[in-house]
């Protein structure tokens, strides 16, 4: 026991050296709370059509299907929320994540770093790191691993700092010392249910994403519904509404990584500069971003659904 305590405050030392805001650790195992949850979100159609989300029931559930005799898991954050904002304020609007280098790259590129760390000073194991790229619930392990608590929004909140945060895990086969859970504090605040301008939070903390602006602007590949038209708040990719108006996020201070600075560039685009856009264009400025998930043809259909009639 005296080395699991040992090595899991290496762990979390490193990772703060790497630049990660928060790193807690669960023990793991079967998720048993989140099963009925995420079994009654598909039911429900909660995810639309990501169509993906419905593969792996089990392995989203049990990471000792993930990684073999799996016993840690290391959940860490990565604080994204940027010091500068698009200064045309009649312009489109990028969600916050995607102003830099893919987070997918990044944050993978320090966990590997962690990895190295770990097999230099403690020892090596059979192990895989995550960032947002397999069947893990993310939110469930960090709220597990006394990251925060999530909040009514969906998103995990950490106390004294907000929510604008990158999720990653390392699932190896390393016993360490376990962190607890921590009590929620929401309290009767639903500044974020009252916010969401297309009714995608439900009561209880469940999030139909079929509804989110981020489904519509990202995931969807169809044409977008009438039926929302007007709702979007001017959103082309993303949306950070239901946390631009969480009382946490006064918290919230700007990151320091390099590779999540925003272009210039881009911080200065006109709103008739988005309109403009050609694919050049697009290409050059969201090189290694984020926004090319949506490939310039569904940029420019975000475009013309937010354009007036």
């Amino acid at each position: 026991m005296k080395n699991q305590t040992k090595y899991a405050r290496w762990i979390k030392a490193e990772a703060r050296r790497l630049g990660f805001t928060a790193c807690g650790i669960s023990k793991a195992g079967f998720l048993e709370e989140d099963a009925p949850r995420l079994e009654s979100y598909l039911k429900n159609g909660f995810h639309g059509k990501m169509k993906y989300m419905e593969n792996h029931f089990d392995k989203r559930l049990d990471p000792t299907l993930l990684v073999d005799d799996a016993k840690s898991v290391v959940s860490l954050a990565f604080n994204y929320y940027p010091e500068n904002a698009q200064q045309d304020e009649q312009a489109p609007v990028l969600s916050k994540y995607a102003y830099g280098k893919d987070y997918h790259f990044v944050v993978k590129d320090k966990l590997a770093l962690l990895v190295e760390y770990i097999e230099e000073n403690i020892g090596t194991f059979n192990g895989r790191i995550f960032v947002d790229s397999a069947p893990v619930l993310d939110r469930a392990w960090a709220r597990k691993s006394g990251l925060g608590w999530i909040g009514k929004n969906g998103n995990l909140i950490l106390p004294q700092a907000g929510s604008f945060f990158f999720l990653a895990e390392l699932i190896f086969d390393m016993e360490l010392e376990p962190d607890s859970p921590m009590t929620e504090h929401c309290g009767s605040c639903t500044k974020c249910i009252d916010a969401c301008p297309t009714d995608a939070i439900k009561d209880s903390k469940i999030i139909d994403g079929s509804k989110c602006i981020s489904y519509y602007t990202i995931e969807l590949r169809d044409m977008i519904p009438e039926e929302v038209k007007g709702k979007f708040e001017n959103r082309v990719f993303g949306c950070d509404i239901c946390q631009d108006v969480c009382p946490w996020n006064r918290f919230s201070i700007a990151n320091t990584e390099p590779n999540f600075q925003p272009k210039e560039a881009m911080l200065n685009m006109s709103k008739q500069d988005w309109y403009d856009m050609t694919a050049e264009v697009f290409n050059e400025l969201f090189k290694n971003s984020a926004v090319k998930r949506t490939r310039f043809a569904g940029l420019k259909r975000n475009l013309q659904f937010l354009k007036p009639e």
